[in-house]
């Protein structure tokens, strides 16, 4: 079987654990080498180390997102090493719930918007000069979330990071077309990784209940998706992000692509994803 991703370069962003991780070693296996960061340094050499074992290289960086120089930094550094660049990522982000809009804290909702927009746009920004000069296009992937399209409670300063990376997109999908160079996001619902199921998410889930663990929340995950499932396995996202990225996606840019069990389709009257008193 062809791999799809047979003599590619990608890079991916938040590769040390989660879906970043999964990303990574899923793009491996499909031909291609990596360029990867993430803002924490344990997890990262272990995925080095799978990748090698996979037949592949990988190039890592414990870089902070938020920086431009560390940014421009280590794709120099990893174009120098792996002799280009064809596909971005820009999965890394954070994800926190802390309370309505009007009771957020000024450092909580520059922290978020930094992260999740500021540090998309510094991933595609380094990546771009490089990609349009080897005239031979690209893929860049997105990665945004149910809060891409929907107004979830108490989540305004996670919800306005994550539409702003979908207006990013779709400028950018305009702007690289004449390099034929493709922008997509894949947006998913609710997704197994720590950054999801964690105590503190079960406990808003959970209209604040301390203690509150993933038995008590579960009804409250399902009631976010039409289809009959809690959440999603981060191979899932990463279906979607490889058909984006390889051959089979040829011919599409601009696109919000939801994997989300339906969440965005649900109709009135279902209890929202974060209750509220």
């Amino acid at each position: 079987m062809t791999e799809r991703l047979a003599e590619s370069v990608a890079l991916i962003t938040g590769a040390a654990r989660g879906q970043g991780r999964t990303h990574a070693l899923r793009m491996a296996r499909e031909g291609a080498d990596l360029i990867l960061c993430d803002l924490a340094e344990d997890g990262l050499e272990d995925v080095r180390e799978e990748i090698e074992r996979l037949g592949q290289r990988a190039v890592t960086g414990q870089v902070d997102i938020r920086s431009v120089e560390a940014m421009d930094e280590l794709v120099a550094r990893g174009v120098a090493e792996l002799g280009k660049l064809d596909i971005v990522v820009a999965n890394a982000a954070i994800f926190e719930t802390e309370g309505f809009s009007w009771e957020l804290k000024e450092d909580a909702w520059k922290e978020m918007i930094d992260v999740n927009l500021t540090g998309t746009w510094n991933t595609t920004r380094a990546a771009i000069p490089g990609m349009i000069e080897r005239r031979e296009g690209g893929a860049i992937i997105l990665i945004g979330a149910g809060g891409s399209a929907i107004g979830f409670r108490s989540l305004s300063h996670y919800n306005a990071s994550k539409h702003g990376v979908v207006g990013l997109m779709r400028t950018l999908a305009n702007e690289l077309a004449p390099h034929r160079i493709r922008v997509n996001c894949v947006s998913p619902s609710i997704v197994d990784t720590p950054m999801t199921m964690n105590e503190r998410i079960y406990s808003q889930y959970a209209g604040g209940m301390s203690g509150a663990t993933l038995e008590d929340v579960k009804a409250a995950f399902y009631a976010q998706n039409v289809l009959p499932v809690p959440w999603i396995e981060p191979d899932d996202v990463s279906n979607a992000v490889l058909f984006l990225a390889s051959g089979e996606g040829a011919y599409i840019t601009g696109v919000d692509l939801p994997v989300d069990c339906g969440s965005r389709i649900q109709p009135p009257g279902l209890p929202p994803s974060i209750l509220a008193d």
